[in-house]
This record gives structure tokens, C-alpha cells and sequence, in this order.
């Protein structure tokens, strides 16, 4: 079975079996977690949602994604900011898709 799934304000396609990095959930390391707002199932489309879809999924581990630097400037104004910024995440394993 395919889905898509809405989570942290983005979309993902699943699949069972499928890991994915997710923004930061909630939950610890090996605890079972539900998505209930499943936008599509084997072709099937909500409105928004599908109801009484659900995918469930495995939380695998907790983490920060690499880090990135910002650096602003505007020249010949002697105007420079530099930040970094390292994102959370949590990653997840579709275990099962519930249509």
C-alpha cells in the first residue's frame, strides 16, 4: 500500500518499510507513533483527509541535521552577520498502512 502523510507542515509518499526524517516529534526512541492525517491511500484522495486512514510508524532515533551557516552582508556598508543553525529531526519507519 502507498500514502501520503502530512506531518510538521510537509507532505511525505510512504510506503511500508519506507524511513524518513521527519521534523522533531514528541516521542522517544522505539516508541510507536500514529499519523492520522493521511491525504491519500492506494490512489484514494481525502478532503482534506482520509477518513479512518491511519499510517503507523516506529521512531527510530533523535537527532540534528548538519549544520548550515547563514552569512548576510551588503556592501560597502560594512554590514556582516554570520548565524548557524542545526535543524532536529526525528527518524521514523513506516510499519503499517491502515486504509
Amino acid at each position: 500500500m502507498k500514502a501520503v502523510i502530512e506531518t510538521g507542515g510537509k507532505q511525505y509518499y510512504v510506503t511500508e518499510g519506507t524511513e524518513l526524517y521527519v521534523e522533531k516529534l514528541e516521542a522517544n526512541a522505539d516508541d510507536k507513533i500514529t499519523f492520522d492525517k493521511v491525504l491519500m491511500v492506494d490512489g484514494q484522495s481525502g478532503t482534506p483527509y482520509v477518513k479512518g486512514a491511519k499510517v503507523e510508524a516506529k521512531v527510530i532515533k533523535h537527532g540534528k541535521a548538519k549544520k548550515i551557516t547563514i552569512f548576510k552582508f551588503r556592501a560597502k556598508k560594512k554590514y556582516r552577520r554570520t548565524q548557524g543553525h542545526r535543524q532536529p529531526y526525528t527518524k521514523v519507519e513506516i510499519t503499517k498502512i491502515v486504509k
